[in-house]
Order: structure tokens, then C-alpha cells, then sequence
């Protein structure tokens, strides 16, 4: 018998959401931006140029703290699949995550201790465990809101704008108000550390006021029973690693994606400083980073309708190529290398690529849940984070240590605020251009193997209602 696909209010699951309730959820995204992406983009800068720690050190310690979260993280998304707080299955964590992952993000950029590298592996690890625990419960929010593939993709694309928001305001505005409040003007020298906490404090408070609006604008209404939630056990992550093929398939993706963004955006500094000697044009270039978000995530859900995801993924993933590509003939050229407005051109194109195709795998993550739910009966959503979370944090782990090794190895001089060699500059080049192109091909690669298309995963969600 052919299932007649549910409209507005005829099946229980497949819930409507107001515009107001998606800017809600999405806010929680654009605060974990302002503190983890000011984490992303400037902690590495922040380390070897104002707080002392070599470019090595600093790499070793990303790659620990990145170990440490392999281990912490199954065991947050066991926990907040098998417990029901009075405040709320997953947006409670919000509020008792978001607190004291504030305190540790401004930690993390305090010059008190400088140069103490034990201080900035508390600070550091403090603030990744309870971002983990803000993070994958706010992502399992997002499965438990509803059912309809229509109301993700538009819940995504209110997302991954309001992200954006706050990508662009950690972008352009942390260096402008560094720069303001440093008494030598420059983001990278030790007399910046001042500014830097001071900085930090207003983007982590400013963060922390929209995790409390997310929380009041979100309620679960799609989350496992009573029953199966005392069966969650920390041995499920592995379990569902290997019988959910399309899972599998994402969290490959998720490495590759966040470690092509990772190792950007931790380069893009210290691109504009000593490659194109522009650091006064640094905001415009990591603001690109952000600003095409404004024009075309409004736009895809009318673009995944009209070519469907798989094409999608594959047409701004290439565009994000051609971006790479051209940001790397503008820098060899000699004659175009004193031409910023090509560099900040370049810098836009990649980004639309980037944006769109990073952005819109998070709609994939409730359509693997419900396949695992469809296979087993368990709606297992803290689990499904915990792994694409391990799979995120590897990559920005690589993130860090990419760009740390590379710069040692290249010979980068954090003494000096002004240049750097000719091979030190190709080093952050590969940085900025060559290495992220390479792994958008290997996503590229990774992406054709997903199989849950809308016809599909909608039939699957149809029938998991049907069963309850």
C-alpha cells in the first residue's frame, strides 16, 4: 500500500515550526560561534604571538586535547540520551554547559599566566569539555524538534545563517576591537594580551545570553521513550558506527569538512599579515568568510529542491575549489600578489563553496538518526552527536596541528610581527589554499557515497510513526 506523505498537523512527528522557534534554535548556533569560532580562528595566533607558547607546542597540544575529547565525548552523548533533566532532555545543557564554558573561553585568552604551558592545557581542555557538553546536546536538539525533511532544511538554513552572524562577527570584529584596545595597535605581539581578554569577555557573554534564549525558544517533542532511554549504554557509539552505513559516510565528511575550515581559518591571519602584508585588510578577508552566508543560505532549500543534495554538494564544493585555486595564482603571480581586491575576491568565491556545503551536511545528521531508529527502534540522538562530534573535533584537531607543524616546519619566526621568509610565506599558502582543496576533493569523494535522499528518508520516517 503506497503511504501518503503527512501534511501540516495530520502526523504526530512531522511538526511545523514558527519562524520565531527556528531563529530560537539557530541562536544557539551563532552563540557557540562567537566563542568556539574566536577559539578556531585566533587561539593558534594568540599562542605563539602574544602568550609565548612555540608553534609546535601549541600543535601538540590541539592534537591532546583533541584525544582527550575522542574519550569524552561518547561518554556526554550516552549521558544526555539516557537522563531527562527537569529543565529539558538536550536544551537544559544550554544553561548548565553554557555557564562554565564562558568562564573557560575568556580563560583561555588571559596573558596572566604567559608562556605557562600547563595553564593553557587547563584553560584549553576545560573549555573543549564543556563546549562538548553545550554542543552535543544541542545538536541532538535539532532531531528532536521534528520529523519533516522541509522544516530541517529551513531549520538549517535559519541555522547556518545565524552561525554565520556570528563567523562575521568574530571575523571582522575581533581583530578591530583588538587592535582598538591594544596599546601598539597589532593583534600579534605580546602587548596585545590585555585587549585580547578583554575582547574574549564580550564575545563569551555576549554567547552565553543567546544560549538562554535558545533555551527558552526550544522544546523536545521527538525523542526516545522512558524504556529504551534506560537501555543507553556508551558501547552504542561503536555499535552504531557500524551498522549505520550513512552515518559512517558523514562523519568522514564531517573530518574533511571542518578540517579543510579549521585549517583556513587558523592560516587567514597570518595570511594577510605576512603574505599580503595587508593586516589592516585582515577583517575584510576573514568577514568574506562569513558574509556569503547572507546570500545564499536563504536560498537552499529552493536549490536542493531544484537539483537535489547530492548535486548541490557537488556544485558549491567545486566552487569552493575554484575559489582555492585562484586565491593560490593570485599569491604566485608577482604581478597580481599587490592586487587585494583579487585576494579578497578570491577569499568570497571559495567561501560561497564552503558555506553551503559545510552548512547543509548538519541537515544530514536527523536523517542518519532516523535511519538508525528505523533499524533498531532506538532514536539514540546524544549517541548519533557524540560521533559526528569526535569526527568534528578531529578535524579542527587537524585544524590545529596542521597549521603548527607546518609553520615549524616552514621556519615561522613568531618574533616578528612584520615578515616572514619566502619558504616560511609558501608554507601559509599550502596552508590557506593547497591543503583545504585537496581535502574538499577527498569530501567530494566521500559525499557521492551518501544514499539517504528526501524520497527515501522520508518513507523511513513515515514508517517509524506508523510502528509508535
Amino acid at each position: 500500500m503506497q503511504l501518503k506523505t503527512p501534511t501540516i498537523g495530520e502526523s504526530k512527528g512531522f511538526y511545523k515550526l514558527s519562524m520565531v522557534q527556528r531563529i530560537g534554535f539557530g541562536s544557539g548556533d551563532l552563540a557557540q560561534n562567537l566563542i568556539y569560532q574566536t577559539v578556531s580562528m585566533y587561539l593558534l595566533i594568540f599562542y605563539t604571538n602574544v602568550f609565548g607558547i612555540p608553534a609546535a607546542t601549541a600543535a601538540v597540544m590541539f592534537l591532546i586535547v583533541r584525544l582527550i575529547d575522542v574519550i569524552w565525548d561518547p561518554i556526554v552523548g550516552a549521558f544526555v540520551d539516557k537522563h531527562n533533566p527537569k529543565l529539558g532532555k538536550y536544551r537544559s545543557y544550554l544553561i548548565l554547559g553554557g555557564i562554565p564554558l564562558t568562564g573557560f573561553a575568556i580563560l583561555c585568552f588571559w596573558n596572566g599566566f604567559s608562556g605557562s604551558l600547563l595553564y593553557a592545557y587547563i584553560t584549553y581542555v576545560g573549555m573543549s569539555m564543556f563546549y562538548t557538553l553545550v554542543n552535543v546536546p544541542y545538536g541532538a536538539l535539532n532531531a528532536s524538534l521534528t520529523r519533516d525533511t522541509d522544516e530541517i532544511t529551513k531549520l538549517t538554513a535559519a541555522r547556518m545563517f545565524l552561525a554565520n552572524l556570528g563567523g562575521l562577527a568574530v571575523a571582522y570584529g575581533i581583530p578591530i576591537i583588538v587592535k582598538t584596545l591594544s596599546p601598539d595597535g597589532k593583534i600579534n605581539s605580546a602587548e596585545s594580551g590585555n585587549a585580547w581578554f578583554i575582547t574574549m569577555t564580550i564575545y563569551a557573554l555576549a554567547g552565553l545570553a543567546l544560549l538562554i534564549f535558545c533555551y527558552t525558544q526550544t522544546k523536545e517533542r521527538v525523542v526516545m521513550n522512558e524504556k529504551d532511554m534506560a537501555l543507553v549504554k556508551v558501547s552504542d557509539l561503536w555499535t552504531e558506527f557500524k551498522r549505520n552505513r550513512p552515518l559512517r559516510v558523514l562523519a568522514f565528511f564531517f573530518i574533511t569538512a571542518f578540517a579543510m575550515m579549521a585549517i583556513g581559518n587558523s592560516a587567514g591571519s597570518y595570511y594577510m599579515i605576512y603574505n599580503v602584508h595587508a593586516p589592516d585588510m585582515l577583517p575584510y578577508f576573514m568577514a568574506l568568510g562569513s558574509i556569503p552566508a547572507f546570500i545564499f543560505m536563504p536560498m537552499v532549500p529552493a536549490i536542493k529542491k531544484a537539483i537535489g543534495k547530492k548535486q548541490m554538494f557537488y556544485v558549491f564544493l567545486s566552487i569552493a575549489i575554484l575559489g582555492m585555486a585562484i586565491l593560490y595564482v593570485v599569491s604566485v603571480v608577482p604581478a597580481l600578489k599587490t592586487q587585494v581586491w583579487l585576494v579578497l575576491t578570491a577569499q568570497f568565491i571559495k567561501s560561497t563553496g564552503v558555506i553551503v556545503a559545510t552548512g547543509y551536511m548538519w541537515a544530514l545528521v536527523p536523517e542518519v538518526i532516523s535511519y538508525g531508529e528505523h533499524t533498531t527502534g532506538k532514536r539514540i540522538s546524544g549517541i548519533v552527536n557524540a560521533l559526528t562530534g569526535i569526527f568534528f573535533k578531529a578535524g579542527m584537531a587537524l585544524g590545529g596541528v596542521v597549521p603548527g607543524f607546518v609553520l615549524a616546519i616552514v621556519g615561522f619566526d613568531e618574533k616578528n610581527a612584520v615578515s616572514q621568509t619566502p619558504f616560511t610565506e609558501q608554507g601559509i599558502l599550502w596552508l590557506v589554499a593547497v591543503i583545504p582543496a585537496i581535502l574538499l576533493i577527498a569530501a567530494m569523494f566521500i559525499i557521492s557515497k551518501y544514499e539517504l535522499e528526501d524520497d527515501v528518508i522520508d518513507k523511513i520516517n513515515i514508517e517509524i510513526e506508523a510502528r509508535q
